[in-house]
């Protein structure tokens, strides 16, 4: 079996997060055999078509993809903070190994990330484009992931903001300040293209959400060697 722990993620290149609403939702269990051997995790957001417009994926989903396959899942929980808790009890429990929720949801996000931790999974917060960086502070010492969004929330294909890098860096700043640098991964999700990727490793990303960047891509193998290869600056 594969370890799936998010603790042994490599820390010395860019990971790449596949996120599963970019895949064929019609031949799922295809597209992640195709895509096994490349993703260093599966992104699975889920949202309740109030915190974000949309309605995603749902825990007899995750429990499905879980017997598909061995590479981390993380779910990102795009939900309002009334029903944050009971989702990190429902996906914790269908095999997710780290869960993320948003700091805009208050103390509800701090609670969440208590029952995640206490459920074995890792946990780690997330922010919305228009919320300060420094609402992660809070956050640093109980997290393992810390993702700011590029792009408004809950909407394929836009374009990334010119905010998304300098947030990355001042972000990196906050969890250097904590000393947490070793035991946080930090993520980008949104307007992940061939030409923005580079600009966003060199702005402190450990790892970006690939959408039809990877599912799209005929060529995996050549893909995350080139992904693999980019270096902060």
């Amino acid at each position: 079996m594969a370890d799936r722990s998010i603790d042994t993620l490599p820390r010395d290149r860019l990971l790449g997060e596949f996120s599963l609403w970019s895949a064929d939702l019609a031949h799922m269990a295809a597209d992640l055999k195709r895509a096994e051997a490349h993703a260093d995790v599966f992104h699975i957001d889920v949202a309740d078509g109030r915190f974000a417009p949309s309605f995603l994926f749902f825990p007899d989903q995750v429990a499905r993809i879980r017997t598909l396959t061995q590479r981390p899942l993380h779910v990102h929980l795009m939900v309002e903070g009334d029903i944050v808790v009971d989702q990190a009890h429902q996906f914790a429990d269908v095999g997710a190994d780290l869960i993320t929720v948003h700091a805009e949801n208050g103390a509800a996000a701090h609670e969440a990330i208590t029952i995640i931790k206490d459920a074995g999974c890792a946990a780690g917060v997330v922010l919305r484009l228009e919320t300060p960086v420094v609402e992660i502070d809070s956050f640093i010492d109980t997290v393992s992931f810390v993702t700011l969004l590029g792009t408004a929330i809950g909407v394929k294909g836009q374009v990334l903001s010119e905010l998304a890098c300098p947030r990355l860096v001042e972000a990196r700043a906050i969890i250097h300040a904590h000393g947490r640098e070793s035991a946080i991964h930090l993520a980008a999700d949104g307007g992940i293209r061939h030409e923005t990727v580079p600009r966003l490793r060199a702005a402190g990303a450990d790892t970006v959400v690939l959408g039809s960047l990877a599912f799209g891509d005929p060529d995996l193998t050549a893909r995350m060697t080139w992904l693999h290869g980019l270096t902060v600056g």
